[in-house]
């Protein structure tokens, strides 16, 4: 199996890290923009799209700032790759931007990238920051 490469990417968003840290971390946060529905038991969330459905562990967190997940299906492979969403604010600007850190295959980048753009563009319009 190939290894999978890591990316980053940036999005400037328009709301309070407070407002954001709550729409990143909680099943029903996540719900609104990154999953039809979202549950979790303890720190493992079934993130559910139509009628696909994936487990995550929860990895880390840090009120205010980030959350950290492993995909099950990674974590059964013994393979270290996760997803990161953070907060991160210009100390001199107070601008606000989401860091997303995520892990795919090297031919699947773009792919990726889109996907995320589009899950990013479904926060902001439930902010009402589009």
């Amino acid at each position: 199996m190939e290894d999978k490469v890591k990316f980053e990417m940036e999005f400037p968003i328009h709301a309070s890290p407070q407002l954001l840290y709550q729409y990143i971390s909680t099943p029903s946060g996540l719900s609104e923009w990154f999953a039809d529905n979202v549950n979790s038991r303890g720190e493992l969330f079934t993130f559910i799209w139509d009628d696909s459905e994936e487990r995550a562990k929860l990895l880390s967190k840090k009120s205010g700032e980030r959350i950290k997940f492993r995909w099950m299906a990674d974590e059964e492979e013994g393979e270290s790759y996760f997803f990161e969403i953070r907060i991160q604010v210009d100390e001199i600007t107070k601008d606000v931007s989401i860091i997303v850190t995520d892990f795919t295959e090297e031919d699947e980048i773009e792919e990726a990238k889109m996907l995320w753009d589009n899950q990013i563009s479904d926060l902001k319009q439930v902010l009402g920051s589009a």
